[in-house]
């Protein structure tokens, strides 16, 4: 399973970064360069940005394959730079695309919110997860990849935390199958487990990390498995929004006691001091090693410029 801090998944945007310092690279770099600085002539709008990069994106895998830097290259050389190329574009332009409005950020709070209260009732049986899928040591697993989403700035890392989360649940179920020869019923047992992780997990900004990685992802990559997965986890993040007594087979009353409870129990936590949770250590650092990369590759630029 490839994880976004993983060295396999580096190499091509450091092959992409290396052919971008070439002299025959400049005047691919110049159309990079204006295509970022173009995006600080208007205001933010996360719908007409996404589609602005979406045809930036098409436009440079043109240029890239008919370019002498990738003179004979395999379509698999070809799909490296263009990943190379979708890290660096959105890494360069992550504070003016992601989380943007304040209806993202409103989003953001009401979600995280809804969940912290309903971590302090939901089980697995408001779910109807039956017990023969339970196993706390996968779902741990599958929680702390999800809590990494909100560490990165490229799409594709994101999605790889998403990915990761995913494929525990999924092999999950493979395994109690196989074991128990029964029969799986898709998502009607995967889409319960992955609302229980998202709940458990409580990943920051849950909202604007999946618009982010629907409106930026190449949308080439959001095909197949990569597109059940992030539809399933949109669907989790609806089924949290829209949560009520019936959705957690529960009777009305008795989810009102809860959340009023679970309402008390989080003012009465607020009130008292609580230290802050970063990002993973090793995601922040990856992340700043990144940063300094691509700081590096636009000095050197402009000293060829």
């Amino acid at each position: 399973m490839e994880s976004p801090t993983s060295t396999a998944s580096r190499p091509d945007f450091y092959d992409f970064l290396d052919r971008m310092r070439r002299p025959a690279a400049a005047d691919l770099f110049r159309s990079i360069k204006s295509f970022l600085v173009s995006f600080s002539f208007h205001a933010p709008n996360a719908e007409e940005d996404g589609c602005k990069v979406q045809a930036f994106f098409t436009e440079m895998e043109s240029a890239i394959r008919d370019h002498p830097l990738w003179a004979n290259a395999t379509n698999q050389e070809i799909d490296h730079a263009l990943e190379g190329l979708e890290k660096y574009v959105m890494t360069k332009l992550f504070d003016r695309t992601f989380g943007t409005s304040t209806e993202d950020a409103v989003t953001d709070m009401e979600i995280s919110e809804k969940i912290g209260l309903l971590q302090q009732f939901v089980k697995p049986h408001h779910l109807d997860i039956p017990k023969i899928l339970h196993n706390e040591a996968s779902w741990l697993l599958a929680v702390k990849e999800l809590q990494k989403v909100n560490s990165f700035k490229a799409p594709r890392e994101k999605l790889l935390c998403i990915m990761s989360c995913c494929q525990v649940i999924n092999n999950l179920l493979l395994n109690i199958s196989m074991s128990n020869d029964r029969t799986l019923s898709g998502a009607d047992e995967f889409l319960p487990i992955l609302i229980y992780i998202t709940i458990k997990a409580n990943p920051p900004q849950l909202h604007s990390n999946l618009k982010f990685v629907q409106l930026f992802r190449r949308e080439t990559k959001l095909i197949s498995e990569v597109e059940y997965y992030l539809t399933n986890l949109i669907s989790a993040k609806m089924f949290i929004i829209d949560v009520n007594a019936s959705s957690l087979s529960m009777e009305g009353s008795e989810f009102q006691k809860h959340m009023e409870s679970a309402r008390l129990a989080t003012q009465v936590s607020v009130a008292s001091p609580s230290s802050s949770q970063g990002p993973p250590t090793s995601a922040r650092a990856n992340q700043e090693e990144i940063d300094m990369v691509l700081d590096s590759l636009s000095w050197i630029q402009k000293l060829k410029a």
